[in-house]
């Protein structure tokens, strides 16, 4: 029996809302128990009736939890009856809205039944009904017209579901997923968004990215980039050779003559004072100590044997205990150079030299204006001013000609000219006889000056390499037993070799310093009665200790000086095996003297001043201290020129706007990654990420004779940046490791892992770029202080064929 049909709404007058709790039903009839006809037999067999239908013109159907709609068959009867077929539901839907005005027009809590009707004893099933739907518009699918699934689009009419097609992933960036459309897609160019808003649409680009392909790509980007830096740098090399360069070079070389770098060339065109200061020269005594805020200068105590007797013990003490206070930093200047090594090295080294200028001036006045010299005996029986003049002397990077000391009032007695170096690492008294005191009793006091002592400038690190330095006086002294021009020549080539030497590395880089002297050096001299030795000196407590040389004139010589008595092997007293405990016993240290048996006494060659030499032998038992900056040392150390100053030049103006554009390239990427990544970056260290490219304008632009210091200011920046691209790996290695443990949670996210993972590269071209700067500036360094490329000549006798005529 077929159950009847159901029909709500109409095709013109549609049902606005059906809402169903509970049970709607077009069900087919189900037989129960055999009947028995009269005669008695059974019947049986019959199917059971089929479903309804139920036809539903609306706009929006609820079907609530637990409620229904069914056209189900109805069962078989008994002995083999057939299920009835399952009914029909279509739901005629009406005024369906589409794009942004789609709403969804069935909610189904329920359920919809329309299956066949139960056969018995062998009956066969009824046939599934059917539940059908008006054909559903583009973007729509199915039965209720829902939205095609995200990531497919539908373009045509009709409800089946294979008509929700796929969208083609060649349209979607690799950084993009599909998103959900109201009313679904209607077209192929699915919409979709990029996986984090920090990705730029359409591309999904970063803004690093963005730009490149804005050009072109990475590729054309690069050489596009290198085009622009190249002329770049072609205009600013023109237009610093116009500025810097203009200028003449015989006026460059007067200047230089008056400031503070000991150019290599220079020196045999030293002016000389009065042969009258020459005579009276009696002693240099040198301050010990590196003059840092630790461990400022400091005299010894206790007068040297060259100046005994020209002075008063006790009140010498007294000036020495006053001397080594006013040469004392104070607590606050320390604390401010430790914040700034932190902070901004270069910026503590600037501090560092600028209070050791000011420490100069200090004792400059002190020496002129505050001490009443009454240590020395002329000045006490002369009222002070008409004796001996105290000359304070100091290497200073400030390259101004200063007077100071105590001069006579009488105007016959002259001025006494301090000169400097760059690096405020040593300074010296020096002691001159007036003009009562040149007595025929006198000429041994003046006779005692030789051997003379003589300490190099410099601590071998980068910033202060080794130095002799010649001022005025030391050439009119030796220039008494050797002609100027050989010993200008001899600074010269001595200091070329100095300059490489590296205090980290000392027993090695001193071995050609060795070779030289005892190639180039002492086969000159001794021609003209003067042998010249490397040594150590004026070991502290620290275990700091200054080299210099050792300069014997006349009869005095080294003979046998290398062959040490065997007795004072065990108590050789080199700075070695801890310097600091060493330096703590001057006494030790002096033994490293030996008492030869028809040789000179210890004191005699030293005049007082612990050290020891330095030889073949004993290089070996030199002891060095590295710091935390040691590994510096290994991406900045001073090197012999090479020449091509204009071409290095050009190229150091084009790796300097190369690091600039790659730093603010590396500083957006970071930017792009994270704001905490960007500002670790940027501020740690502060300042040096940015400050080469100011400085290094600054070096090149610099006049004479300012440059080479100031390149190596631009260098050391340089070096201190390559803290802040140890802090890029560092955050790129903490940020990307860790979200490469995250579960992926998309179908291309390790596709956008491994493109993010490219990261590292800028940083790592930044770091070449670094690198390759410190060298080429390590050259150009070299080429501005060493402009005589013979002082390198191994032929000693080429070497001295280049010496200046007087």
């Amino acid at each position: 029996m077929v159950a009847s049909s159901l029909v709500i709404g109409s095709n013109q007058w549609p049902l606005l809302r059906l809402s169903i709790y509970g049970s709607l039903r077009a069900d087919g009839q189900s037989f129960g128990e055999a009947t028995i006809n009269g005669n008695g037999s059974l019947i049986g067999g019959l199917g059971g009736g089929s479903g309804g239908t139920v036809l539903l013109f609306l706009q929006e159907l609820m079907l609530a939890e637990n409620s229904s709609l069914s056209t189900v068959g109805g069962n078989g009867g008994p002995r083999g009856g057939g299920g009835g077929g399952g009914g029909r539901v279509h739901f005629h839907w009406s005024n369906i809205g589409i794009g942004d005005e789609y709403v969804p027009v069935a909610t189904i809590s329920g359920f919809i039944n329309s299956s066949g009707g139960a056969g018995n004893k062998g009956g066969l099933f009824g046939d599934e009904g059917t539940v059908t739907g008006k054909k559903c518009p583009k973007g729509l699918y199915g039965t209720f017209c829902m939205e095609c699934p995200i990531g497919t689009y539908k373009d045509i009419d009709g409800s089946d579901e294979d008509l929700c097609t796929p969208c083609p992933l060649e349209l979607l960036p690799n950084r993009a997923n599909f998103i959900y459309v109201r009313g679904g897609v209607r077209q192929s160019s699915c919409p979709y968004k990029c996986i984090s808003e920090k990705y730029r649409m359409p591309n999904c680009y970063t803004p690093l990215e963005e730009l490149m392909y804005t050009f072109g790509g990475p590729w054309p980007f690069a050489l596009l980039l290198s085009g622009i830096l190249v002329l770049l740098a072609v205009l600013l090399s023109t237009l610093r050779i116009k500025l810097v360069e203009s200028s003449s070079y015989v006026a460059n070389i007067e200047h230089q003559s008056s400031h503070h770098f000991p150019y290599l060339l220079s020196l045999s065109e030293v002016r000389g004072t009065r042969a009258e200061e020459t005579q009276s020269h009696v002693y240099r005594m040198y301050f010990m100590g590196p003059n840092t805020f630790r461990e400022p200068w400091h005299l010894p105590y206790s007068p040297p044997d060259s100046i005994i007797e020209i002075v008063y013990e006790d009140a010498f003490n007294r000036f020495i205990d006053e001397i080594n206070s006013v040469a004392a930093y104070d607590w606050w200047e320390g604390s401010v150079h430790s914040i700034l090594s932190v902070v901004a090295y270069p910026c503590a080294w600037s501090w560092k030299q600028w209070r050791r200028r000011k420490k100069v001036h200090r004792l400059q006045e002190y020496v002129k204006s505050e001490y009443d010299h009454s240590c020395l005996r002329s000045c006490r029986s002369r009222a002070l001013y008409k004796g001996m003049k105290v000359i304070l002397l100091a290497f200073h990077s400030s390259g101004v000609i200063l007077f100071l000391g105590c001069h006579a009032l009488s105007a016959k007695n002259p001025l006494v000219y301090v000169g400097a170096t760059p690096d405020l690492m040593v300074a010296y008294i020096d002691f001159f006889l007036g003009g009562d005191e040149k007595r025929v009793d006198m000429v041994s006091i003046i006779q005692k000056r030789f051997p003379m002592c003589i300490i190099f400038g410099g601590d071998g690190s980068y910033m202060s390499p080794y130095n002799l330095h010649s001022d005025t006086l030391l050439t009119n002294l030796l220039g008494q037993h050797i002609p100027p021009t050989v010993w200008n020549r001899l600074v010269a080539g001595l200091n070329a070799q100095l300059r490489t030497v590296r205090h980290g590395s000392i027993r090695s880089a001193l071995v050609p310093v060795l070779d030289w002297i005892a190639s180039h050096g002492n086969p000159q001299v001794e021609f003209h009665g003067v042998k010249i030795e490397l040594g150590w000196f004026q070991a502290t407590a620290s275990g700091y200790y200054q080299l210099g040389i050792v300069v014997v004139v006349g009869d005095l010589t080294f003979h046998n000086l290398h062959q040490p008595d065997l007795s004072d092997r065990s108590n050789d007293g080199y700075p070695r095996n801890g310097a600091a405990s060493a330096g703590k016993n001057p006494k030790l240290l002096q033994q490293s003297w030996p008492y030869p048996s028809h040789a000179l006494s210890r004191k005699k060659i030293t005049g007082g001043i612990n050290g020891g030499l330095i030889n073949d032998a004993t290089l070996r038992s030199l002891e060095f201290k590295r710091d935390f900056l040691f590994p510096f040392s290994l991406l900045l150390h001073n090197t012999r020129p090479v020449g091509r100053q204009d071409s290095l030049q050009l190229l150091i103006t084009t790796m300097l706007l190369a690091d600039l554009s790659v730093t603010l390239l590396t500083l957006l990427q970071f930017y792009w990654i994270s704001l905490g990544i960007f500002l670790a970056v940027l501020l740690i260290l502060p300042l040096s990420l940015l400050s080469p490219f100011p400085a290094g304008l600054n070096a090149l632009f610099s006049k004479e004779p300012r440059r080479a210091s100031l390149a190596r200011i631009y260098s050391l920046w340089n070096a201190t940046s390559l803290s802040n691209i140890a802090v890029a790996f560092i955050c790129g290695i903490i940020h990307y490791g860790f979200s490469s443990f995250l579960p992926p949670d998309k179908e291309n996210t390790w596709n956008t892992r491994s493109e993010d993972n490219k990261w590292w590269l800028l940083p790592t071209i930044l770091l070449i770029f670094k690198s390759i700067q410190a060298r080429i500036v390590d050259w150009h360094i070299a080429n501005l202080e060493v402009q005589d490329f013979s002082l390198f000549c191994p032929d000693p006798d080429a070497f001295w064929a280049h010496e200046p005529t007087a």
